[in-house]
């Protein structure tokens, strides 16, 4: 329970820093070998674009659980009480709908890769693996998003979507609603 507890709130946070990890490690590699020994590794640019690809959707999860991504909230919460409302959710449905259509196209696609095999130019490793961030990505994304809404109702839906209570604030009059 513990360790399930954990991975809800710091999965994609491990991921995206470990990928980011990655990618300046092996950027910083580079850079000794080109300036310093007038050589160049190969590898290192293809670990370095598929641990910025893991970072930005591991990222994008990370945003929707904390609800950071791009959103003009301020504007949003000028709006009345139930009209503000009624955009959160359907902008989230909208998304959700997205997130629903790019898993069905992502679970297609790793499918053909599945089925004819493709390699990584330099490692050789089997495209269907680090491609599979397009499957995970979309996924968390989803979940993240029906999670906000299953807290928020759970919650008895006093606030707004994703937002804590302290957060959900009228913005005429700088109180709380």
């Amino acid at each position: 329970m513990i360790v399930l507890r954990w991975l809800e709130r710091h999965l994609e946070e491990a991921i995206c820093c470990l990928s980011l990890s990655v990618v300046a490690c092996c950027v910083f590699l580079q850079v000794i070998m080109r300036y310093g020994f007038n050589s160049a590794l190969q590898w290192t640019e293809e670990i370095a674009a598929i641990g910025m690809v893991w970072a930005v959707y591991m990222g994008a999860s990370l945003c929707v659980r904390e609800r950071f991504h791009i959103r003009i909230l301020a504007g949003v919460l000028l709006l009345p009480r139930r009209l503000a409302l009624a955009t959160i959710v359907v902008a989230d449905a909208l998304w959700a709908a997205f997130s629903v259509f790019m898993l069905v196209v992502s679970v297609e696609y790793l499918g053909v890769l599945w089925k004819f095999t493709s390699r990584t130019p330099r490692l050789g490793i089997d495209e269907f693996y680090p491609q599979s961030i397009l499957v995970i990505g979309y996924a968390l994304i989803l979940l993240r998003l029906i999670q906000i809404y299953v807290i928020w109702w759970r919650d008895g839906a006093r606030s707004l979507p994703g937002m804590r209570p302290e957060q959900d604030i009228d913005m005429e009059t700088g109180l709380q609603r």
